[in-house]
């Protein structure tokens, strides 16, 4: 076993990554047409809305633990103020459609149980307050006049119920077991209200359960009345606020907020930035996922400039770069450093995304090389938007894209040429098309394994090798960095990588890490990186929970 790095800790839990991966997700009846589509459309929009966006508080959580009075006048006070008289639901639907988003999940009802849709189920809802129109019937009109799949979120979990049948301290934790005594009308009340969702509004074409409390009687419910609806969360995988590890066959969706919050939060909030968030799409279609992002109408229901301006720049590049983003599947491996890979799904086309580069001046030349692909004698490079025939004021520039196949890899020699922005920068990722090329390597097959703790302290990370690709040296390292969330402002710290060291056949193969070289984290995520002839691949991620180092 190799010594690299030290460091002391006291470790109390090992996970995988938020848990997601060993989710008991329960029956799942999607048709296999509708995962399909989910995995071609790859990219919608999530809208978090609730009667306490007065406030711009945490959506429907400040009712944890809250005092009575704070309950009491949550249920009857908020509603007699809410009146979102800019709500105008096509004006976000078209955001959404020139962003290049395919549908919008629309939050019907979140934990604190306020409904956004004329229920017959509760008074604690729209048609109670003075704006009185149903909102749901609004959303699900402008969706179909604009060509969006209609998605609904829907909590099952109501803390508004729950407080007005004796659960007088709120809580998530346990909140089945303690809602016992009304365990029975609980279950009548929510099945009634996913009843009234799916038969009011014609086709529903996405449902997502945000609570395990009676997740399996409202996926019966929906399938029993809408048998084509598909059910993300509750029935596949969906990481939140995260991008998973590793890309994966099965369908799923990260759903992610823009800021810190899923409300609109309208002070001390920080929003990513347009290329960030570019940076998060194309890391989910890299992997095999679709990407949903929040956003959060005000109290008076439209957008606040810093989300719109964030939609109108992510559909900037999404005119400029639409073939890249649907109907696409992951490549050979998902990554070289800052380049991500996809490929069509049905012909030899690559996408190539050169991230990370916000200075590239228009007019420069730079040059990469691809070690994963392998042009043919049919083979075209080309970047999206632009042919290179003109470079705007530099009529002396030659802006084609140029490339030659070698013994290291794929030379690609490109000009950004297009003129996004007024001040000729443009911040954000350029992509190129490569037509019909092929796998230059079989990768090596490897998984990164729960880490250990060993006696003396120190800490065991282990790489499963299963299968060597077609390289002739192999050498293994692993990367580490605290557990990321998009919750955070300060969410996207770059790996630190370990020494590496030569592996020369499969099975388990382990390096140990010592004390003295990290800071104090209350969790990391480490992952394996195997280097098959000088192509960098990166393993599945896994997290080391609850760890105290010194």
């Amino acid at each position: 076993m190799r010594r690299l790095l030290c460091f002391a800790f006291t470790l109390l839990l090992l996970t995988t990554h938020q848990g997601w991966a060993q989710q008991q997700l329960g029956v799942n009846h999607n048709k296999p047409e509708r995962e399909t589509w989910l995995k071609d459309a790859g990219f919608g929009m999530f809208i978090h809305w609730n009667v306490d966006t007065q406030l711009g508080v945490v959506i429907s959580h400040s009712l944890v633990g809250a005092s009575p009075d704070y309950v009491d006048r949550y249920i009857r006070e908020l509603p007699k103020t809410f009146y979102p008289k800019d709500w105008d639901p096509e004006r976000i639907v078209i955001l959404a459609k020139n962003a290049g988003m395919k549908y919008i999940m629309f939050t019907t009802k979140h934990h604190a149980g306020f409904c956004m849709w004329d229920t017959k189920t509760t008074d604690f809802g729209v048609m109670n307050t003075p704006y009185k129109k149903d909102i749901v019937r609004q959303f699900v009109d402008a969706c179909r006049k604009w060509g969006m799949a209609v998605g609904f979120y829907y909590s099952p979990e109501d803390f508004s119920f729950a407080y007005r049948n004796g659960m007088k301290d709120i809580t998530r934790d346990g909140h089945w077991e303690k809602a016992k005594p009304f365990q029975a009308k609980y279950k009548t009340f929510v099945e009634a209200q996913c009843r009234e969702l799916m038969t009011n509004y014609g086709p529903v074409d996405l449902f997502f359960i945000d609570s395990d409390v009676l997740r399996e009687e409202v996926k019966a419910t929906v399938w029993k009345y809408q048998p084509n609806c598909l059910i993300t969360r509750g029935a596949l995988q969906t990481p939140e606020q995260y991008m998973p590890g590793e890309t994966l066959e099965r369908p799923w969706e990260s759903n992610m907020t823009m800021g810190t919050a899923w409300n609109y939060k309208p002070t001390n909030d920080h929003y990513k930035s347009g290329t960030e968030l570019l940076n998060f799409l194309i890391e989910a279609r890299a992997k095999g996922g679709s990407y949903l992002l929040n956003v959060g109408p005000t109290q008076w229901g439209d957008l606040n400039e810093g989300q719109m301006g964030r939609l109108m720049e992510i559909g900037a590049w999404h005119f400029i770069n639409h073939e890249s983003v649907h109907d696409v599947r992951p490549w050979i491996i998902r990554n070289e450093g800052d380049i991500w890979f996809t490929r069509h799904k049905t012909d030899n086309t690559v996408f190539a995304y050169l991230t990370g580069m916000p200075d590239w001046p228009r007019g420069q030349r730079r040059e990469f090389l691809l070690r994963s692909v392998k042009a043919t004698g049919k083979t075209e490079v080309s970047v999206l938007g632009q042919t290179g025939n003109v470079v705007e004021y530099q009529p002396t520039n030659d802006g084609q894209t140029r490339f030659e196949q070698t013994a290291e890899g794929l030379k690609i020699s490109v000009v950004r040429a297009q003129r996004i922005y007024n001040n000729h920068k443009w911040p954000n990722p350029i992509v190129l098309k490569l037509t019909n090329v092929t796998p230059a390597v079989e990768p090596v097959q490897f998984r990164t394994m729960p880490a250990e703790k060993l006696p003396n302290g120190n800490l065991k990370l282990t790489a499963n090798v299963l299968k060597l690709g077609d390289g002739k040296q192999y050498r293994l390292g692993f990367a580490y960095r605290p557990v990321q969330s998009s919750l955070n402002e300060d969410f996207n710290q770059p790996w630190t990588l370990t020494d590496v060291y030569p592996v020369s056949q499969t099975g388990k193969q382990s390096l140990e890490l010592m004390a003295g070289t990290l800071k104090t984290y209350d969790e990391i995520e480490y992952r394996a990186v195997l280097i098959q002839d000088g192509l960098s691949i990166d393993g599945n991620t896994l997290s080391i929970s609850k760890l105290r180092l010194e």
